[in-house]
């Protein structure tokens, strides 16, 4: 693609403030380049579902601005904070090789950007090429500011699929008419879970199956027989979504920025943090076709909103204002439905897997219920038994520290962080089924900043338990920093000498759903200097302490050492 057409495509896009992949690219942007964009981070006011309301975004624009680059680009973004909250950016799935300053996420690689200041993060896209997304990683900012970042290959490689016709991006989220910060302090003070969202969105629109949203309505125009390549985002904060297109197949052909076997579905899951392209061929009779997102709850007791998001799959010549045919989608409840998927997911080649193990971890992930300490406990103690919710791993919630961990390591600065993260939890039992999940048994999480060493070059295994403390859940891990193949997963307690593992084709991801009542085993080689976030994406968990910290040491040499911090890192 030309420069002019890059340019009149960027153009039209901001212009439009469509988030389709506005031009129909044959060939890539010129590669191995350097690619600037000015990130100013504003209120707007978005009148949605009967309200009007001020929302955090970057630079007006809801979702924000697409990041298009080439694999192999180097990717400069001026961050400029023209609001009076706290603001960071995380580059979601960006393995940040020698950039872990970069990162983004508050208080472990950075402090915030405060308001009126600003930030420049720099990093390269070392071997990268798919889809990503950027989103704030301060407080509940992202269920907002959030953006696509589109990575093709390299020039003249092309994709290991047929050529789509088009390529539309799509991203799922959630929509609160309250303001998001004030409500998260206000979950937390309360010991209690957080209400539903207030409606689901397809790129910020809820679609016709809520109140004033019936022109409120995301359409993607096709051309009948034509292929088009759906880049779907799930950049909600607090569920997981099932998403179909009524009648239409959906092939995947990549998941988290890695290419994929095709596998072919009627519907896909995702949770928040995960990306997958599919392929879709508009091979039905010429109609409206409706695109619906539905909620995916395997949680027990827990309210959410189950009011499906409606777009819209429009063949050309349909009747414009025909009824839409309606979606099917699985249950909310439908746990086989969501395991089909994962299923699916093998890597598109065979890959080199770490056979032999350094370091295993084996990390039990959940809910906790603390005692109530409140003096004003009607207020302040709304979880189960009167106590307080908490989440956690190895049953120690995480807390974030007063100044980023990476600079605390970095510096040396004493009183931040305990390198004392346990390998195991203290104490073993039927994770799955026998919980202490009632009063008086002891349910309480240890509070506290824990972090685990890793030497460069280890080769590490991790294996994520499910526990059923509150409720067994499925709970979507993510860890900043690397990719990592999803060698095995299974129900209930995981067994060494039962668990089947892959090591010929597993998929290379970056934030996996651990089963609901069950386990992931997951391996990487710890070849990235830094302090790395490992932490649940579902944003109400991650605020109850659902997280840990990974810091890998400095191997040899300068392509193996943690740079020095940039010159404009913000204080706290």
């Amino acid at each position: 693609m030309s420069l002019m057409a890059n340019l009149l495509c960027f153009s039209v896009l901001f212009l439009t403030m469509s988030f389709s992949y506005c031009c129909m690219a044959h060939k890539w942007p010129a590669g191995g380049s350097t690619r600037f964009y000015d990130f100013k981070v504003q209120t707007m006011k978005v009148n949605k579902l009967c309200n009007t309301k001020e929302i955090v975004t970057i630079n007006k624009m809801f979702p924000g601005p697409i990041v298009y680059a080439q694999e192999d680009d180097r990717i400069i973004v001026k961050v400029t904070n023209e609001t009076p909250y706290n603001a960071t950016i995380h580059w979601h799935g960006v393995r940040q090789k020698l950039s872990c300053w970069f990162d983004g996420p508050s208080y472990i690689t950075q402090c915030p950007i405060q308001a009126g200041a600003s930030f420049t993060y720099e990093f390269t896209l070392v071997q990268q090429k798919g889809t990503f997304f950027w989103h704030a990683h301060v407080s509940w900012l992202r269920a907002t500011v959030y953006g696509a970042i589109v990575v093709y290959p390299k020039t003249e490689v092309p994709y290991p699929f047929e050529h789509p016709y088009e390529e539309h991006i799509v991203i799922l989220g959630e929509y609160w008419l309250r303001d998001v910060v004030q409500l998260e302090r206000e979950v937390l003070a309360s010991g209690g879970a957080a209400p539903p969202a207030d409606a689901f969105t397809i790129n910020s629109h809820p679609g016709p199956n809520y109140n004033c949203s019936r022109n409120d309505v995301y359409k993607i125009d096709v051309v009948p027989g034509k292929t088009y390549l759906l880049r779907l985002i799930n950049a909600g904060l607090n569920m997981e979504n099932f998403f179909a297109i009524a009648y239409h197949k959906l092939t995947i052909v990549e998941s988290d920025a890695e290419y994929t076997k095709p596998f072919t579905t009627d519907r896909v899951m995702l949770g928040p943090g995960q990306t997958m392209n599919v392929l879709v061929t508009a091979n039905q009779p010429i109609g409206k076709y409706s695109m619906a997102m539905g909620p995916y709850m395997s949680a027990q007791n827990i309210s959410f909103q189950n009011i499906s998001a409606i777009a819209y799959f429009q063949y050309s010549g349909a009747v414009p204002n025909s009824i839409s045919l309606p979606a099917k989608l699985p249950s909310f409840n439908d746990n086989l439905a969501a395991k089909t998927v994962m299923d699916g997911l093998r890597s598109l080649n065979p890959v080199n897997v770490p056979k032999e193990i350094d370091t295993e971890l084996f990390i039990t992930v959940g809910l906790n219920v603390n005692k109530c300490r409140s003096k004003t406990p009607r207020n302040n103690c709304r979880g189960m038994n009167n106590g307080t919710f908490a989440a956690s791993m190895n049953n120690i919630s995480f807390v974030m520290p007063t100044v980023s961990i990476l600079e605390a390591y970095y510096k040396k600065i004493d009183g931040q962080f305990k390198v004392d993260f346990p390998g195991a939890p203290l104490r073993f039992y039927d994770f799955v089924n026998g919980a202490p999940n009632n009063a008086p048994n002891n349910t309480q999480a240890i509070n506290g900043t824990r972090t685990k060493v890793l030497k460069f070059g280890s080769k590490v295994q991790l294996i994520f338990q499910d526990t059923s403390t509150v409720t067994t859940e499925n709970h979507p891990i993510h860890l900043h920093g690397y990719s990592f193949y999803v060698v095995g997963y299974g129900t209930g307690n995981y067994n060494p000498q039962t668990a089947n593992f892959n090591l010929i084709d597993p998929p290379y991801m970056n934030t996996i759903g651990v089963p609901v009542g069950g386990w992931a085993a997951i391996r990487f080689v710890a070849d990235n200097p830094g302090v790395w976030f490992m932490h649940c994406h579902l944003e109400i968990h991650q605020s109850w302490g659902l997280g840990a910290v990974l810091i890998v040491e400095n191997g040899e040499g300068e392509l193996e050492t943690l740079p020095h911090p940039p010159a404009d890192l913000p204080r706290c």
